[in-house]
């Protein structure tokens, strides 16, 4: 799978699967993480998630995006909370869904998550091993 096809893949699928760490317990759940073209992901979390508090204790993430073709992209990343308003306005403007959870940028309940991508394998169902990629635009 080339760069710019995993890209897509992220872009397209809409969803991800974050995966945390609580203690010794993975955490999976879906996300709507937002790709930049510096390939960096931004994820919205409510202020009361559990997630925050298992970023503050292990900040290493894994998002996985499967595709309906069994196309998957997953990309490992280091995240921290955030108070960067440009990046909440660029997440915002981006998922229009945002809106059933959160009053706008300013809503204290919207909490921002910043994964700084590590590295990023993909695979098609036809490929024997997975690639790396790159994510940025």
């Amino acid at each position: 799978m080339t760069d710019e096809e995993a890209i897509d893949l992220i872009k397209d699928a809409g969803f991800g699967l974050l995966a945390t760490t609580e203690g010794k317990q993975p955490r999976v759940r879906p996300m709507m993480p937002f790709l930049t073209d510096e390939g960096e992901l931004l994820v919205a979390l409510l202020g009361r998630s559990r997630t925050i508090p298992q970023i503050k204790e292990n900040p290493q993430v894994e998002v996985c995006f499967v595709d309906r073709k069994m196309w998957y992209c997953r990309v490992t990343g280091k995240a921290k909370i955030s108070d960067d308003k440009a990046k909440k306005q660029v997440l915002w403007d981006a998922i229009p869904m945002l809106k059933q959870y959160f009053g706008g940028v300013q809503d204290q309940n919207f909490v921002l998550l910043e994964i700084d991508v590590q590295s990023a394998e993909a695979m098609t169902p036809h490929q024997k091993q997975p690639e790396k990629v790159s994510l940025k635009a």
